[in-house]
């Protein structure tokens, strides 16, 4: 019928392939923990060297809609390079129920620290996958990012959030061990599911699961899956792996807009299906969504 072709497309989310629900109702307060938001009215660091995707806050209440999540966590793209501008709006629109991960460079300030943090951002991305606006991420800017984190009063709570290769990963474990602050790990490592928890990736992860300082992202499955959606079959033994290992220090994103993947491949029911067979209950599933999330983020504890 004509009627129900017309709210079919309605349904549709920009950035976003299907129009299905989950196949389980999400909890309250559930929290899609990485994200990004990309506007016209913001330009894009002149490092970048592509354009970037519209994928604006109304598009993304739309995929919040669908999916039933109503916390999310906005983090600055590399398409931006130091400037958060576009995140800081984006958290201005969302208000209390979002919070933020800046990016910012080595010689970021206190001053700076102060009014990231008075915008209910909660941490600093370093990416040593992207390209960046200062050239290459090395250890030392890692080092130096977090020392400035653990001095500021402002910043308490802070964490570190990593997106690296599951190689520079081994390169960096002793760093990464040593951190005085909580570190969170992008996109699972970005672990080939051919080697998933049989790796050498896996067994840092592990290692840093076990000390008690680290979380890990349970987001961009399909970054390196090769059966891809809507299953992702080949990623269970890794996802199931780290909720076995650390249940209560695992949150769970999205990835929307989906940059790093062909337009009109990736279905997020698919994904948010997907966390529910690593999950492997739906009490497993509903920390990863509400009370990790809470805990790392400062969202007000659920009822």
């Amino acid at each position: 019928m004509p009627g129900m072709q017309d709210l079919s497309v309605h349904a549709r989310v920009p950035h976003s392939v299907g129009t299905n629900r989950p196949s389980r109702t999400l909890p309250a307060l559930a929290c899609d923990s990485h994200m990004h938001i990309f506007d016209a009215r913001f330009a894009p660091s002149p490092h970048w060297p592509r354009t970037p995707p519209d994928a604006s806050v109304a598009a993304y209440r739309q995929l919040q809609q669908r999916l039933g999540t109503s916390r999310t966590v906005v983090v600055t793209p590399s398409t931006y390079g130091t400037d958060n501008a576009c995140t800081l709006d984006a958290l201005d629109q969302l208000g209390d129920s979002a919070r933020g991960v800046a990016v910012v460079d080595a010689e970021v300030d206190d001053r700076q620290l102060a009014e990231l943090a008075a915008r209910r951002v909660r941490g600093l991305r370093v990416n040593f996958v992207s390209p960046q606006s200062w050239g290459t991420t090395t250890p030392d800017m890692l080092a130096t990012l977090a020392g400035k984190v653990a001095r500021h009063a402002d910043c308490a709570g802070w964490h570190i959030q990593v997106f690296a290769q599951p190689e520079q990963i081994v390169a960096l474990a002793p760093l990464l061990k040593a951190l005085p602050v909580p570190l969170v790990i992008d996109h699972m490592g970005r672990i080939d599911p051919a080697e998933g928890p049989g790796g050498a990736a896996y067994g840092v992860l592990r290692e840093l699961l076990d000390a008690g300082n680290t979380w890990v992202k349970l987001s961009g499955a399909y970054m390196r899956s090769t059966v891809h959606g809507p299953g992702y079959a080949d990623t269970l033994p890794l996802g199931r792996a780290l909720v076995q290992a650390a249940p209560e220090r695992l949150v769970w994103g999205s990835d929307w807009p989906h940059t790093t993947e062909a337009p009109g491949t990736v279905n997020d029911a698919d994904l948010v299906d997907l966390l529910q067979a690593w999950a492997g209950s739906d009490a497993v599933m509903d920390r990863i969504l509400v009370d990790n999330p809470a805990r790392l983020y400062g969202f007000a504890p659920a009822p």
